[in-house]
């Protein structure tokens, strides 16, 4: 996380020291850089350079208005799975003819809203929803531009809960099925075959398992093509992961060496079979866009010793954060003014009654009550993730620009959380 760095001996988020923010806006908070969100979407951008290309950001990793409205500016189109993400990209001012609205169990109301929006494709999961798409479209008198979101049984080797390419998996059409029901989107009078999709799983350290999906996906496209159904765009997903910090811990693929070589099979396999010509190809990433650009700040409560364990109570929570207690993530912790004294073995945990309340297992932190601590790389699945649990309000959400701190989304006080309810008359 090179825009978060120790500068006298304060953790800063660019040129902004962490203590001076959760000075001015409290704790818990998001902090993100926007340095370094634009420096992770310009590695997709840069590598697409010259290429028929469109880089449509997962907003269900972090969909802050500010967020989108700068990778919207950057040329960004979206990867949406509800017509509320959807309505989240027209308030940030991004284009919906850029908009991919993916999801196993899309509702006519959002079909409705999204053809109304003339979004650029719905990545279709089952003959069933094709026919429902088919219908919804044919009542308002469009035609809705649809993919098949492909499952290759490809093991992304990730964590269970975000694999999702295998055939036990719930998204998608199988590989096997996927050529019958090309041939029945094809038949349909209000759908219009534009591409094929894929996404294997989050997380993935190494592009093998991308790049092996990507494999089939060429195949299946080449003898939809024999049968006259031609395709105009290739949509391989997204997943590359991130550095969490953890020892031992992989180093993810670079993405300019991932597109490098994806480019370079399809460069290669669109001269062999197609006389060179080119097919648009579109991206879906999420986590690696925006998950190292952001920390969640917490302030440490009580110092709690106990008989096996030590306890470092903070006030933030599994409800701000639920990737340790969901994934059993493994996230870095850091405290924000250094300090020289003897560290201690402490498990970081929350104020929230379960037991599963925890941010961080086992880490040697020198910390005191009222000491400040970082959540590192809490940009991705933080936000997004959180809940009112135990009626608790969400955090602040910060974009540090410089020397700049930008209030994107204010904390949720308890008033926030119960006004839409009411007693009985």
């Amino acid at each position: 996380m090179s825009h978060f760095s120790y500068q006298n001996g304060v953790l800063h988020a660019e040129n902004t020291a962490l203590d001076a923010i959760a000075a001015e806006f409290g704790t818990p908070t998001y902090v993100y850089s926007k340095a370094a969100l634009l420096s992770n979407f310009s590695a997709y951008a840069d590598a697409c350079q010259g290429r028929d290309a469109l880089v449509c950001y997962a907003m269900k990793a972090n969909s802050n208005l500010a967020i989108l409205d700068l990778l919207a500016r950057q040329g960004a189109g979206f990867d949406i799975v509800s017509s509320g993400e959807l309505l989240r990209v027209i308030a940030a001012g991004g284009d919906p003819g850029k908009v991919i609205f993916s999801g196993v169990g899309k509702s006519e109301e959002e079909m409705r809203l999204a053809l109304s929006h003339d979004i650029l494709c719905f990545n279709v999961e089952s003959i069933p929803e094709l026919h429902r798409l088919n219908q919804v479209a044919g009542a308002m008198g469009k035609q809705a531009p649809v993919s098949l979101r492909v499952n290759p049984n490809v093991d992304a080797k990730t964590h269970p809960y975000i694999a999702t390419g295998l055939k036990a998996n719930k998204f998608g059409v199988a590989f096997d099925d996927a050529l019958d029901t090309y041939r029945t989107a094809a038949q349909l009078p209000h759908l219009r075959v534009v591409g094929i999709d894929c996404h294997i799983g989050s997380q993935l350290l190494d592009d093998a398992p991308l790049l092996e999906a990507l494999d089939k996906l060429i195949d299946l496209i080449d003898m939809l093509a024999a049968e006259g159904i031609t395709l105009h765009h290739l949509d391989i997903g997204g997943g590359i992961g991130i550095a969490y910090g953890e020892e031992g811990e992989d180093e993810p693929v670079a993405v300019q060496d991932y597109l490098g070589r994806l480019f370079k099979r399809i460069d290669a396999w669109r001269l062999a079979r197609h006389n060179g010509a080119p097919i648009k190809v579109i991206f879906e990433p999420g986590r690696s866009i925006v998950g190292n650009i952001g920390v969640l700040l917490t302030r440490v409560e009580y110092i709690k010793p106990g008989e096996e364990k030590n306890f470092c109570v903070v006030d933030a929570a599994m409800n701000d954060l639920m990737r340790p207690a969901l994934y059993q993530a493994w996230m870095d912790v850091q405290a924000v003014k250094q300090d020289n004294g003897a560290p201690l073995c402490y498990d970081v945990v929350g104020p929230i009654c379960e037991s599963g309340d925890w941010l961080a297992r086992d880490r040697h932190l020198a910390v005191a009550s009222g000491d400040l601590l970082a959540i590192m790389a809490a940009g991705a699945y933080g936000m997004t993730m959180a809940s009112n649990y135990n009626t608790r309000g969400r955090p602040a959400e910060i974009i540090v620009d410089g020397e700049q701190c930008h209030l994107v989304r204010r904390r949720e006080l308890p008033a926030d959380l119960f006004a839409l309810e009411s007693t009985l008359k």
